[in-house]
C-alpha cells in the first residue's frame, strides 16, 4: 500500500460503535488511512469495510494492521471508546508503549474546535433532535457535517458529509455519558432534558444536573441556547425555552391529529407559522421538532423549507420506528431505556391508538440504572396493558444482587405481566397476534425485531 496517498492514519478501538463509526467515516473522507478493531461483525462495520476501511475482529496486538503498527506511535491518532475494557490486549499494549490514547469525546472535541458547532444535549431526545436539525439545515440549503447518534432513516447513515468536508458548520449529538459533552465548544445548543441518569458515573442527581449546567456555560455570550421549558439552566448565551403548548418562547400550539399525523402551529414571541405537519409520530417528537426548528430558523432556513423539512423527515432507526403498519396490525420499535423516555413513548402510542390493547416488550439496560430507577420504571411500564420484560441487558456491568427483571415486574401494575426470554417473546407474539405491539430498550432487543416483524405479518 502506498502510504504517500494518505494524509495520516487513525486507529479506532471499538470502531463499530455508532459514534466511533461516524468519526471513522469523517477521517476517511478527509483522506486518512482508517482502521480499527471491533468484537463482532455488524451492518455498520460492513459499510465501513465497503468504503475501504480496514476492520479487525481479533483483539491480539498482532492483529493491528501492519499499515498502522509499522508507523511511529506519534504518527497515528489512537482513539478508543469507554466500552473497551481496560484489559483489552491492544489497549494495554498501546498504553504500555506510551501511545496518546484519546477518548472518542476528546477527538470529537478536537474536530469541532474552531468550527461553528450546533450541539444537541439531553438525557433523551438528542438523537432525533440532532438528526432532524441536520435534515432541516440540508433541506434549507445550509451545508453541514453531522455526527449523529443513530441511523437517519432519510439518509440511511449516522454521518452526513458536507459538500466541503472541512465545512465550518457541524451538527453534533452531545453525549452526557462520562461527561463527554464537556469536551465540546458549541456556538448554539439545544438541551432537551436533564433527568438524572448514569448515576454510576455522576454519583447523584445533583451532580448530574451540575454536568448540564457546566455544558450550558460552555456557550459564548454571542451564542444561543434553546432549552426545554422548566430546565432553567444558566448560560451566558441568549437563552430561550421551548415547549409543546405551555409557555415556552418557542412552542407548538393549535395541535391536532389528522390521519394519524400531528399538525401544529409554531409560535415564537413575535411570529406564528401556521399548519406545520410533522412526518414523525409521537407527541414527544413534536417537542423535538420545536427545538430543532428554533435553531434551523436562526441559521437562515426559510419558513417554506422548514415546513417541507418537518413534513418529510422520516426519523431515526429505533426511535419510534414503525416496523409494521397496516389496518390489521401496528408494531413500533423504540430505543427508550430511561423511565421518562418510556413514559413519553408509551403515552404517545396510546394517544395515537386509544382503542387498542397495547402489548409492550421492554429489555432493561444496565443493572445500576434498573436499581436506581426501579420505582420510576415500574410506574412508566404500568401504562402498558400487557407488560413483557426481558432479562436485564448488562452491557459493561456485572450483576447486582436483587436487581432483576423479576423484581421490577413485581412493582409493575399492568393487568397482564410476565418475564420472558427473547425466544419466548417471539413465540408469545406469534401465538397472541396482538393488534398493537411496542418493543423498547437499548440493549440487544433489536436482534429480535426482524423475527417479531415476520411472525406478526403472517
Amino acid at each position: 500500500m502506498n502510504k504517500t496517498s494518505y494524509i495520516g492514519s487513525v486507529y479506532f478501538l471499538g470502531i463499530g460503535g455508532i459514534g466511533m463509526s461516524a468519526i471513522a467515516r469523517y477521517y476517511h473522507a478527509l483522506g486518512y488511512y482508517v482502521a480499527g478493531y471491533d468484537k463482532t461483525p455488524s451492518p455498520l462495520l460492513d459499510e465501513l469495510q465497503a468504503l475501504g476501511i480496514e476492520v479487525v475482529f481479533d483483539d491480539a496486538v498482532a492483529a493491528i494492521p501492519a499499515a498502522i503498527s509499522s508507523l511511529p506511535l506519534t504518527e497515528v491518532i489512537w482513539v478508543y471508546t469507554p466500552a473497551i475494557p481496560k484489559s483489552h490486549p491492544q489497549f494495554v499494549h498501546l498504553q504500555d508503549q506510551g501511545a496518546n490514547l484519546l477518548k472518542r469525546a476528546a477527538l470529537l472535541g478536537q474536530i469541532t474546535q474552531g468550527k461553528t458547532t450546533l450541539a444537541v444535549a439531553g438525557t433523551h431526545g438528542k438523537t432525533t433532535t440532532s438528526t432532524l436539525l441536520a435534515y432541516l439545515l440540508r433541506v434549507g440549503g445550509v451545508d453541514c457535517t453531522a455526527f449523529l447518534g443513530g441511523i437517519s432513516t432519510n439518509y440511511g447513515v449516522n454521518y452526513l458529509e458536507a459538500q466541503n468536508v472541512e465545512s465550518s458548520l457541524i451538527v453534533v449529538e452531545a453525549d452526557e455519558f462520562d461527561r463527554s459533552f464537556l469536551q465540546l465548544r458549541p456556538n448554539k445548543a439545544i438541551i432537551t432534558s436533564a433527568d438524572a441518569d448514569h448515576l454510576d458515573i455522576y454519583g447523584g442527581a445533583d451532580a448530574f444536573r451540575e454536568g448540564f449546567e457546566a455544558f450550558a456555560k460552555l456557550l459564548p455570550s454571542d451564542g444561543m441556547l434553546i432549552q426545554k421549558e422548566g430546565l432553567n439552566l444558566p448560560s451566558m448565551a441568549r437563552t430561550y425555552s421551548y415547549s409543546v403548548e405551555g409557555h415556552g418562547e418557542y412552542r407548538a400550539e393549535n395541535i391536532r391529529i389528522e390521519k394519524g399525523t400531528y399538525v401544529f402551529d409554531l409560535v415564537t414571541n413575535d411570529t406564528r407559522i401556521h399548519d406545520l405537519t410533522l412526518g414523525l409520530p409521537g407527541r414527544h417528537n413534536m417537542e423535538n421538532a420545536v427545538a430543532a426548528s428554533a435553531i434551523a430558523l436562526s441559521m437562515g432556513v426559510t419558513r417554506d423549507d422548514l415546513a417541507k423539512g418537518l413534513a418529510t423527515f422520516k426519523g431515526v432507526k429505533r426511535r419510534f420506528e414503525y416496523i409494521v403498519k397496516s389496518d390489521a396490525k401496528v408494531y413500533l420499535d423504540d430505543y427508550a431505556h430511561h423511565p421518562e423516555e418510556l413514559k413519553a413513548c408509551i403515552s404517545s402510542v396510546k394517544e395515537l391508538y386509544p382503542k387498542e390493547t397495547l402489548v409492550g416488550v421492554f429489555q432493561p439496560h444496565l443493572f445500576s440504572r434498573s436499581r436506581d430507577f426501579m420505582d420510576d420504571f415500574a410506574k412508566s411500564l404500568s401504562l402498558l396493558d400487557v407488560c413483557i420484560l426481558m432479562p436485564i441487558y448488562p452491557a459493561r456491568e456485572l450483576p447486582i444482587e436483587g436487581v432483576t427483571s423479576e423484581a421490577l415486574l413485581e412493582k409493575v401494575q399492568s393487568p397482564v405481566k410476565m418475564v420472558l426470554s427473547p425466544e419466548e417473546v417471539v413465540a408469545y407474539l406469534e401465538k397472541e397476534q396482538p393488534k398493537l405491539t411496542l418493543t423498547l430498550g437499548a440493549g440487544d432487543i433489536d436482534r429480535i425485531v426482524p423475527k417479531i416483524k415476520e411472525v406478526l405479518k403472517q
